[in-house]
């Protein structure tokens, strides 16, 4: 009786099929069954481990049918959410096509593509061609993708968990649908290796959100991975989140190790990581650094070193998160907790991209909090439990950047592209009020701006057709079209002119006249935000809030259950390492555990302060976000708050007064009152609105020959904000931009849903000094200011006495 894969093998055209041969391989079942899904002219959506072929699974219907039926034309896109990836798949692609020694040609079009070749692919395209969100876009704003499409006969999206739930995957999601337009026949295929949510997925991927057309792919399961902790000497810090501590130890496992990948979840950590391992590197073993802020052509030059056996350990950022194949990468170190089960999955793929070996991979927790988490993670990990996917309702600055592409491309009816539209899942609801809104928006700027002539983007006939008003709005939309805004950074600098520095603007953002921070070992007021500086002014006033740290990742709702499941139960205390244990031990003799669902805070007095540390495990995003709303309102109660230090599990603040009903503090009104004068005070909607200006056309960066500095574009979007803001604060901008504010910069959707339960689940207790759980996060107060070794010694002098404080048992 012949089996479904040997079956499969025979309907393999005979170069496929003698390729695998040569190789000692056979399809995996996954791969079998993509292939019939794809005869069938079904969509699929694969999930299946790194390692498994799914990038291979994903293509091998195409190569068949390119095999048993040539076509000039473009056969396939394969869209990626990285120019690295499309590269590396390039590569890896073409190696099958010339050892069968079949005709098909493969290409990639990037930002990095030569004009040239990119005028050559939309006359003569490809077969496959390899592409990115943005690139696709621009694609079809020109009137020949019609023709170019017209036999598209399969997508591809790889990676689709690392894009398909932001903007990026609502343009993509407005691009399939016009290609479906185009092309009626066009199969969806999607590939990932950490999905949660795999129906939410389906209904992404499907035309319509019909899930039922999407057929579910899984792999086969691979080896489980082998993951340790790594615990330097047994012990686990206080306070950190980096693992530095640990450089020569993870010295060692490179040097125990063919080729190792060291991921650091920011830029910032991941430059001194190499600098820490470099000090310690006695063997002179070759160690490079990647992350997005280093030059294309640096990175070009490592991941090349990379894959040509080069290098004994690459230290990285999320850069390197997604599937760039290098085979013999053995190990992978994780410095600090991960944040999320599927992130720490996602990096471990990265080590022995083979299904049938472990992944070798270590986790390094920067503190005794990260050790739970680290636990946690790994415990998820073998539960087979991922981080859950939340999808939104697309974005409305995208859906007019892809409105005007449309319009590039050719005229069209109002009713017409409504409907294909909303065969994009996240524009699936879209009513038509706000659709002609975007529309109104693009034709003339709103009601404030359409004065002038260069906002009048499209032009409406009598007869009802849409076109664009000008040719030279085709260039600019080409010109200037996508969804990545720049980060703009900021000068520090005092009145004179003097320049201490360079801040991300998104730290920038949170600031307001007169707020008082950390940096470069000094206390500085702010006295105004310029359109490049944050001007400043020495103080001594205490800084109320932390230090500029750049952008950190979430922790997910995942991992913090997990980890206050670890505080509930005692009995799974007897896991951890002695340290670990007797803290929590000390925790709950002193004061209280909290039961999942509750909020713990305490208070207590320290050297002439008083504290108020909660327990919200709701991250250090949202927990910075509470203490600026905190604070202000402890200022308008006559609390005289000095400041406030948050990681992603407490949150402590610590004034003059003593606080004596926290629940007062953590009203849900909060954020009818101060999040929203923080908001509209501080420059975090200005900034929210510089990108939706830029994303929907309102704004451009570039000029034929020539690019807008970041300074030109923020004086262009700041006068618009300006007028918007008076003249017309229900302009779709605005609407676009408050949605931003709200929910990326700020969590505040975990936010509400912390002050939602706060009243009813709050457990406060009253104590005379510091406790246990309190001591990891109490010990970054005034860390901003070490500049010099004595200051840190005095720093841990500090801190060991709170420590002895706080386990202290009398």
């Amino acid at each position: 009786m012949t089996t479904m894969r040997e079956q499969a093998v025979s309907d393999l055209p005979s170069p496929l099929e003698n390729w695998f041969a040569t190789r000692g391989w056979r399809p995996r079942r996954h791969q079998v069954e993509m292939l019939a899904e794809g005869r069938a002219g079904h969509h699929a959506l694969l999930v299946a481990a790194t390692g498994a072929g799914k990038t291979l699974a994903g293509f091998l219907p195409t190569l068949a049918e390119l095999i048993e039926a040539p076509t000039n034309g473009l056969h396939t896109l394969y869209v990626s959410p990285l120019k690295a990836l499309a590269v590396d798949v390039q590569r890896n692609l073409l190696t099958p096509i010339d050892e069968m020694g079949v005709d098909i040609r493969v290409e990639t079009r990037t930002g990095d593509t030569p004009s040239d070749r990119k005028a050559r692919q939309r006359i003569k395209p490809p077969q496959i061609l390899l592409t990115t969100p943005e690139s696709l876009s621009l694609l079809l704003s020109y009137p020949d993708s019609i023709t170019m499409f017209e036999n598209l006969r399969t997508i591809v999206v790889d990676e689709v968990h690392a894009f398909a739930t932001g903007k990026r995957g609502d343009l993509l999601s407005l691009c399939m649908a016009r290609l479906q337009k185009i092309s009626p026949g066009m199969r969806r295929v999607a590939l990932s290796a950490t999905v949660a949510d795999a129906d939410g997925y389906r209904a992404w991927l499907a035309p319509d959100g019909d899930i039922d057309q999407v057929a579910m792919v899984r792999g086969e399961p691979g080896a489980d991975p082998n993951i340790a902790i790594l615990l330097p000497e047994g012990r686990v810090p206080w306070s950190g989140h980096s693992g530095r501590y640990a450089a020569a130890q993870v010295m060692a496992e490179i040097e125990a190790h063919e080729t190792s990948i060291v991921f650091c979840n920011t830029r910032s950590l991941a430059e001194l990581i190499f600098q820490d391992l470099w000090k310690v590197n006695s063997g002179n073993l070759p160690i490079g650094v990647h992350h997005g802020s280093l030059a294309k052509e640096a990175r070009r030059k490592v991941e090349n070193a990379m894959a040509e056996g080069k290098l004994r350990a690459l230290v990285a950022t999320s850069s390197l998160d997604l599937g760039v194949d290098w085979g013999n990468v053995d190990c992978v170190i994780q410095m600090g907790a991960p944040k999320g089960s599927s992130r720490l999955l996602q990096r471990i793929g990265r080590a022995n991209h083979r299904l049938d070996e472990s992944s070798q991979a270590i986790v390094v927790p920067g503190n005794r909090f990260e050790y739970l988490e680290a636990r946690a993670a790994l415990d998820a990990v073998e539960a087979g439990e991922l981080d859950a996917d939340i999808f939104r309702v697309g974005a409305l600055d995208v859906l007019a950047q892809h409105v005007m592409a449309c319009a590039c491309a050719a005229p069209f009816r109002e009713a017409d592209l409504l409907d294909e539209i909303r065969s994009a899942l996240p524009y699936s609801a879209l009513p038509t009020e706000t659709f002609e809104r975007v529309l109104h928006f693009i034709s003339d700027g709103g009601y404030s701006l359409k004065a002038y002539d260069r906002f009048k983007r499209l032009t409406k006939d009598a007869d009802g057709t849409w076109r664009v008003s000008h040719p030279k709005f085709i260039g600019q939309h080409r010109l200037n079209a996508g969804i990545i805004v720049e980060a703009t950074m900021l000068n520090v600098r005092f009145g004179n002119g003097r320049v201490l520095g360079r801040v991300e603007e998104a730290f920038a953002a949170q600031l307001s006249h007169g707020d008082t921070f950390f940096f470069a070992g000094l206390s500085l007021e702010v006295m105004k935000i310029d359109l490049e500086d944050l001007v400043v002014r020495a103080t001594s006033k205490p800084a109320r809030i932390p230090t500029y740290g750049g952008s950190r990742m979430p922790l997910s709702t995942n991992l913090a259950d997990r980890v206050r499941g670890f505080l509930a139960h005692p009995g799974d205390w007897a896991r951890f390492p002695d340290d670990v244990r007797e803290w929590l031990e000390m925790q709950a003799y002193r004061s209280v555990m909290p039961e999942p669902g509750q909020l713990l805070v305490e208070t207590f007095p320290r050297e002439g302060r008083h504290y108020m540390v909660a327990y919200s495990f709701e991250g250090w995003n949202a927990h910075q976000s509470l203490g600026m709303l905190i604070t202000r309102r402890m200022e308008t109660q006559g609390l005289k708050p000095l400041g406030f230090v948050a990681n992603d599990y407490a949150l402590a603040v610590y004034g003059l007064e003593k606080i004596t009903d926290p629940a007062a503090l953590f009203s849900a009104d909060i954020l009818e009152h101060e999040f929203v004068e923080w908001v509209q005070q501080s420059h975090l909607l200005k900034r929210a609105f510089r990108e939706v200006a830029v994303i929907g056309g309102l704004v451009e960066r570039q000029h034929p020959g020539k690019r807008k500095t970041g300074k030109q574009v923020t004086f262009s979007t700041d006068l618009i904000y300006d007028v918007l803001r008076k003249y017309e604060p229900t302009h779709l901008l605005l609407e676009a931009a408050w949605a931003d504010a709200r929910a990326r910069m700020t969590d505040v959707g975990r936010l509400a849903s912390l002050l939602d339960r706060a009243a009813a689940t709050m457990v406060h207790v009253d104590l005379e000094r510091v406790t246990p759980l309190a001591v990891p996060v109490l010990t970054l107060i005034g860390r901003e200011k070490i500049s010099t070794n004595s200051s840190d010694d005095a720093l841990l002098i500090e801190a060991e006495a709170m420590i002895a404080d706080a386990m202290r048992p009398d």
